[in-house]
């Protein structure tokens, strides 16, 4: 019995031992060929290696080269441009040297000159020193021959020369004397004549006819008895609201309203116009209609004032002035309408200042106010100058002393005070004297220029005479021969002194004598 199990148990182990000994031999021989494949792969991967390495050191060694024909390029370009500046450089010294050398020998060349000119003042310095020694010796030689000849020494002659030219001076200064009184008399008619016409302009004389009648078309001679009402009433009622005369005649198609007031004749006259138009023409309708219009009229003055006001520029202006800037609208001087005046006198002092270096907005403000004393509100204003009056309602409204001095000095009832009051009235006397600003008769105007030539004529060597620029340029043509050049200039001191005080013009005349000398000769 053992001994079964002990074979079953020595063949087991021996089953094991030779199991284990084939797995050893498997297991061996597996080894092997693991081992013989890594080789293989090691073999494969250092071959590829060897390759790939191969392959980046001829990379590296193209982008050596590459980086290094670039660095060079670059460094042959940064030697070009300094070499380049280099030349520049030595060319531009070179210049300087020429240019320096140039100047130099200019320098020397112009000292050398400069003593030349030195050396010959030098000469002629001493031949004038010597001159005057020999000129002193002659006239000392000369003076002992006169005492010698006419008895005198030099004391008594210069005391006889002295009272002579007393004498002179005594008839030359009585000369003048009565010259400037005939002068003061001469303006003071010319200032008498001012305030005469200024005067008359305020209170609306009639200069011209179309300053103080305004003609009013109707459609057929009907609406005329209309107008008239029954036994007048409606002519006295509308005579009597608007406080003009109404002129029906004969004339067709037409009614005259005659009034100094520009505004109450515009009052009149879209009044009968909306009236007319409207049909109903009685005395209370007449009133109602007469009280629209002058609400309508008084705003439109201040509109006008207004929108004056806005295109000049002027800020912070009272109402008041305002409106009186409007009613300029509705008043004229000499034919030139006082509104577009003023704008024009403010446009003119604006531009002025500013080219003198003033303030143009004073000189625009004052400019449009200094002839606001001529729409007066109230009969006892027009016994004021209107440049005091003007003066007087800007003081009233708040403006500066600047602006009310330049409105009252603007034709000198007060004394100029500010740089910007010459300022108004030369710009006032230019928009008044230009050509074509106010009208003027022709015969009159034809018969100044006359009297400007006749004046010129009225000398002795005047040879020819134009009067031109409408008057405000005189044209004298002299005798060369019997006029010297000194004798010119006098002669065109005394012909404008005599324009000046025989004659009225506006503006200022321009004398312009002209003296030629020509030799003519002809070449055959």
């Amino acid at each position: 019995m053992e001994n079964p199990i002990i074979l079953i148990a020595g063949g087991i182990i021996l089953g094991l031992l030779i199991g284990y000994i084939g797995a050893k031999v498997l297991e061996k021989n597996n080894a092997s060929k693991l081992i013989k494949g890594a080789k293989k792969s090691a073999a494969a991967i250092i071959k590829e290696a060897n390759i790939e390495g191969e392959s980046m050191k001829k990379d590296k060694i193209l982008q050596a080269k590459e980086k290094f024909l670039e660095l060079k390029s670059e460094h042959e370009k940064v030697i070009l441009t300094r070499d380049k500046k280099m030349a520049e450089a030595e060319k531009r010294t070179r210049d300087k040297e020429s240019q320096i050398s140039s100047e130099l020998a200019q320098a020397k060349k112009s000292k050398e000159e400069l003593e030349a000119k030195l050396k010959d003042y030098e000469h002629r310095v001493d031949i004038l020193d010597k001159k005057k020694v020999e000129i002193d010796r002659l006239h000392k030689s000369q003076v002992e021959q006169l005492e010698v000849i006419s008895s005198l020494s030099a004391e008594d002659a210069k005391a006889q020369l002295i009272e002579s030219l007393k004498g002179e001076a005594k008839n030359d200064a009585m000369a003048y004397v009565q010259s400037a009184v005939e002068e003061a008399k001469l303006t003071a008619q010319q200032e008498a004549k001012k305030i005469i016409i200024n005067t008359i302009q305020r209170i609306g004389t009639e200069e011209a006819i179309d300053n103080c009648v305004s003609v009013f078309n109707i459609e057929s001679d009907d609406v005329k008895g209309r107008i008239i009402g029954r036994e007048g009433r409606n002519i006295r009622a509308i005579e009597a609201a608007t406080g003009v005369e109404i002129i029906v005649d004969d004339t067709p198609e037409a009614i005259i309203l005659s009034c100094f007031d520009s505004v109450r004749r515009e009052i009149a006259r879209l009044s009968l116009h909306k009236l007319v138009t409207d049909g109903r023409i009685h005395p209370a309708r007449i009133e109602e209609i007469v009280k629209k219009t002058k609400k309508q009229i008084d705003q439109e003055i201040i509109e006008v004032g207004k929108r004056t006001v806005i295109d000049l520029g002027i800020h912070n202006l009272n109402p008041e002035l305002i409106k009186m800037v409007g009613r300029m609208k509705y008043r004229s001087s000499y034919g030139q309408n006082l509104l577009q005046h003023s704008r024009e006198v403010a446009k003119l002092c604006g531009v002025m200042a500013a080219e003198l270096g003033l303030n143009p907005k004073l000189a625009k403000r004052a400019g449009l106010l200094h002839d606001i004393g001529k729409v007066p509100d109230a009969e006892a204003d027009m016994e004021t100058p209107h440049a005091i009056l003007g003066m007087q309602w800007a003081e009233k409204y708040g403006e500066i002393p600047e602006v009310c001095n330049a409105i009252g000095a603007h034709h000198d009832e007060v004394e100029m005070k500010y740089l910007i009051s010459p300022i108004i009235q030369v710009c006032d006397a230019i928009s008044g004297a230009r050509p074509g600003a106010r009208r003027q008769v022709l015969d009159s105007y034809i018969q100044r220029l006359k009297d400007l030539e006749d004046i010129a004529f009225g000398f002795q060597g005047v040879k020819k005479a134009y009067a031109i620029q409408a008057g405000r340029e005189l044209r004298v043509i002299v005798e060369s021969e019997k006029v010297d050049d000194q004798k010119a200039a006098d002669l065109s001191f005394s012909i404008s002194q005599k324009v000046q005080t025989d004659m009225t013009y506006p503006g200022q005349v321009k004398v312009t004598v002209i003296r030629e000398t020509r030799a003519v000769n002809i070449a055959k």
